[in-house]
Formats: C-alpha cells, sequence, structure tokens
C-alpha cells in the first residue's frame, strides 16, 4: 500500500516536469480549452507559427499590454500582485507565463486547485524555458477570437495578413483584445479598445526603448 502510494506520488511529482522539459523542444497541442473549444464548435483556426516568422512588433505589443515586467521576473510578478491587493481587484497579476502555464497545461478557472498547479507549472517553465521560448508559446496559444487561436491565425482572421507582415497597430489591435477576446474585436475596436491600442503601441516602444524586451528579441 505504501509503496502503491509513493509511486502514484513520484508519478504526479514528475509528470509536470517531463511535459514541461518534452515542450521545450517540442510544441505542445491543443490544451484543455483548445480543445473544448475544438468540441464545441467543430472547428479552429490555428497554425504554429516560430517566434523569429512573427513580425517583431507583435511580441513586444502582448508583452507591453500583459505583462510589461516580463523580463524582470521570474513568473511572479510581486509589485503587480501587491497593487492588486492594494487596490482590491481581481486582474492584472497573471503574469503572461502564468498564463501560458493554464493554456498549455490546465484548464480555465479560478479555483484554488488550478491555482496551485498553476504556480507549479510557472516555476517550472521558468526553470526550464527560455523568455524567447515562453513568449513564443504563449503567442501560438493564446485566445483573439471565438475558435482562434495564436496571433498568426488571429492576423489572418481579422486583418488578412501574414505574421511576418503585422504592423505596429495591427499588433497593439490584436493584443488589446486581451484577455477578453470574446468581448472585444481587433478589426471592429470599440472606443475602448482603440485608446487600449494607443497604450498597448507606445508601450510597446518603450519597452523596447529601455531595453524590456531584451530578453526575448534583440532590436
Amino acid at each position: 500500500m505504501i509503496r502503491q502510494f509513493l509511486i502514484w506520488f513520484g508519478a504526479f511529482l514528475l509528470l509536470p516536469l517531463y511535459f514541461v522539459i518534452l515542450f521545450t523542444i517540442f510544441n505542445p497541442s491543443a490544451g484543455f480549452y483548445m480543445g473544448s473549444e475544438l468540441r464545441r464548435l467543430g472547428s479552429i483556426k490555428h497554425n504554429w507559427v516560430k517566434l523569429d516568422d512573427f513580425s517583431s512588433v507583435m511580441a513586444r505589443s502582448v508583452v507591453a499590454a500583459e505583462d510589461a515586467n516580463f523580463c524582470d521576473h521570474q513568473g511572479f510578478d510581486m509589485k503587480a500582485i501587491m497593487d492588486t491587493i492594494k487596490n482590491g481587484s481581481n486582474r492584472g497579476a497573471s503574469t503572461i507565463t502564468q498564463q501560458t502555464a493554464k493554456n498549455v497545461y490546465l484548464w480555465h478557472g479560478r479555483n484554488y486547485v488550478r491555482k496551485g498547479l498553476e504556480a507549479g507549472f510557472t516555476i517550472l517553465m521558468e526553470l526550464f524555458w527560455t523568455k524567447k521560448r515562453i513568449i513564443e508559446v504563449y503567442l501560438n496559444v493564446a485566445e483573439f477570437d471565438e475558435g482562434v487561436f495564436g496571433a498568426a491565425a488571429a492576423a489572418q482572421h481579422y486583418f488578412g495578413v501574414e505574421p511576418n507582415n503585422i504592423n505596429s497597430t495591427q499588433a497593439a489591435r490584436l493584443a488589446s483584445v486581451l484577455p477578453n477576446p470574446k468581448g472585444r474585436s481587433a478589426s471592429k475596436p470599440s472606443n475602448f479598445v482603440r485608446k487600449r491600442t494607443r497604450a498597448i503601441m507606445s508601450g510597446a516602444a518603450t519597452i523596447l526603448t529601455d531595453g524590456r524586451a531584451n530578453c526575448f528579441q534583440n532590436g
């Protein structure tokens, strides 16, 4: 009984490590949420693109929009967490690494079990993945509209452009729909999305200038 328990407990600890290391090389398949949307909708738009095949402004835009200090933390932005607690908000402290962990390995939800697993995967990903790999996976698994996953599919869906031809405005528009892609549109932007787009464009230029994009691109 004890031996069987130890085997199962060891497997529980080692499986996450195995899949994190595996995806340093191999691209992850559809996660729980993407798979559930595929079953619900019957089809989804998704094609994997290497980070170097995206316009460089695309990565900067999502970082500026979702996690400007991405290069400066190890998976958890403690300043953002403290600000969130201070302001009584439930939005703003989740880093790109955490979001990637959720999208790749876990289901969507707010229960403590999922959040605990998310924290564990976040730590492992920061240990074994490069920042460039984290951004690459994030750009390929994030949802940008109903049934549209990844920035490459989103660029085609909204603007009819290839990922290497995404311009700064289009990149900011795509980033502006995060984290509420079903409630916002990049091609038919509301006043909120237009305002957020301008802020993201400014932020993307800022992190390029001040070095906060250096961990995932070189100019």
